[in-house]
């Protein structure tokens, strides 16, 4: 076909839809609103989806986190009063860590302790936190002032630490934390440095909470908090006294080795670090958290959200386009003798079915193009409104666009056909 005669054909057929101007525009909502759909989906997912894989991505993909956990039988046992439970982790853990597996790099221990923070008369909650200078190269802090944990002040059992932003704002509102003595109970430490608010305080897996930093937490040195502290925890609550014995709470271990070779060193030692833990703790008193399994877990389950949400968005698309199949049906029943004439001037078969493609390939392109538009505004007034992150990726967009496209192609073929084969004869007879 010529261009001239195909811009020919182009124009009857839009010029037959604009003869049915609110049937032609009920029937592309269909397909705006399917488009729409998809977009709109497949971004809100998506979003969803890089959240959980930044919070996942924070923890350090070449980190494994062993955390400390008292086993359910512990727990109905600290119901008695004055009952001290023993469990979790111990420093013998990290040692045999350290020397044991070759591909551990550093192992960092944690130490933590509900207390509340005082400075004059302004109280904070927060989370004693006694570790190594080594934590914070993790990737995950970042200073807002002052300076991190040094090894002279684990050497010398100094009574400073880090504190959180959360803590920081509500115990120093109007002046600058730096250098000034907070009380963790009624014990005196001195502010070194506070941490840079972060928008993510936790990521969570399939199944329980990794509890990660809130903002309230203030670090000091390990050997400052075994000294200040000890190991024994009391809790106080409703009469009853419980008591713990919990030599670390965490174990933050990372790995190293060659970056094409790194996920199978993790895998390795993730695996050789199970298999010691229940030789040395037949309890089952520790949680171990792969950074990198449950990235992949979550990507892996992208991919599956995608498909879902994609599949039922598309069956808009679906409908729409029996729609477009149900109004070129109609037309062509209404311009039975507009085709006979045609043919009895020659047309060929070809000729008819092209100008009827070309119609529902008008209506579902065009619907196309308005669903883009629509489906591009929707995710932003979500993220406006609901504070939820949405993400509009090129492949969704060329995704509806093609989708559209091909549904008016395929849901147009049977009426070009039907058009095509009638009788001419017959088509003149028709009133």
């Amino acid at each position: 076909m010529s261009a001239s005669r195909y811009w020919r054909t182009v124009r009857l057929g839009l010029k037959s839809l604009a003869l049915h101007k609110l049937r032609s525009g009920l029937t592309v909502l269909g397909i705006v609103f399917g488009v729409c759909s998809v977009i709109a989906m497949l971004s809100i997912g998506e979003g969803a989806s890089w959240e959980a894989q930044e919070q996942i991505k924070a923890l350090g993909s070449t980190n494994i986190i062993v955390d400390s956990v008292q086993p359910p039988e512990n727990q109905s046992a600290s119901a008695e009063r004055s009952r001290v439970v023993d469990y979790g982790l111990r420093y013998k853990d990290a040692e045999r860590i350290q020397e044991t597996i070759p591909e551990v790099s550093v192992v960092i221990p944690v130490r933590q302790i509900e207390k509340d923070l005082w400075h004059l008369q302004r109280r904070s909650r927060g989370v004693v936190k006694g570790t190594l200078p080594y934590y914070f190269g993790l990737g995950r802090f970042e200073l807002q002032e002052g300076r991190y944990l040094t090894d002279t002040d684990v050497e010398t059992h100094a009574n400073v630490g880090v504190l959180g932003s959360a803590a920081a704002r509500d115990l120093f509102p109007f002046e600058n934390p730096i250098g000034k003595l907070i009380r963790v109970g009624t014990d005196p430490f001195r502010v070194v440095g506070v941490l840079r608010e972060k928008a993510a305080a936790s990521a969570k897996d399939t199944g329980s909470e990794i509890i990660e930093e809130t903002g309230y937490d203030f670090y000091i040195p390990l050997p400052t908090a075994q000294d200040w502290f000890g190991e024994l925890i009391v809790k106080v609550s409703s009469g009853s006294r419980d008591m713990e014995r919990v030599e670390l709470h965490r174990l933050q271990i990372q790995i190293e080795g060659d970056h094409e070779n790194l996920e199978a060193a993790v895998d390795r030692t993730a695996s050789a670090l199970r298999t010691m833990l229940e030789r040395h703790h037949p309890d089952v008193d520790y949680r171990i958290t792969v950074p990198l399994e449950l990235l992949r877990s979550a990507r892996a389950t992208k991919r599956i959200f995608n498909i879902v949400l994609g599949s039922i968005a598309g069956i808009s698309l679906l409908v729409g386009g029996i729609g477009i199949m149900n109004i070129m049906l109609a037309s062509v029943t209404e311009r039975t003798r507009e085709i006979g004439v045609r043919r009895a001037l020659g047309a060929k078969r070809k000729h008819v079915i092209s100008q009827f493609l070309i119609e529902t390939v008008v209506l579902s392109v065009g619907g196309g193009l308005l669903g883009i538009v629509l489906g591009i505004i929707i995710p932003q007034l979500v993220t406006a409104f609901s504070d939820m992150k949405t993400i509009i990726t090129p492949f969704s967009l060329i995704l509806s666009f093609g989708i559209s496209g091909l549904v008016g192609v395929l849901f147009g073929i049977y009426p070009a056909w039907r058009a095509a084969n009638m009788d001419p004869i017959e088509a003149l007879r028709h009133e």
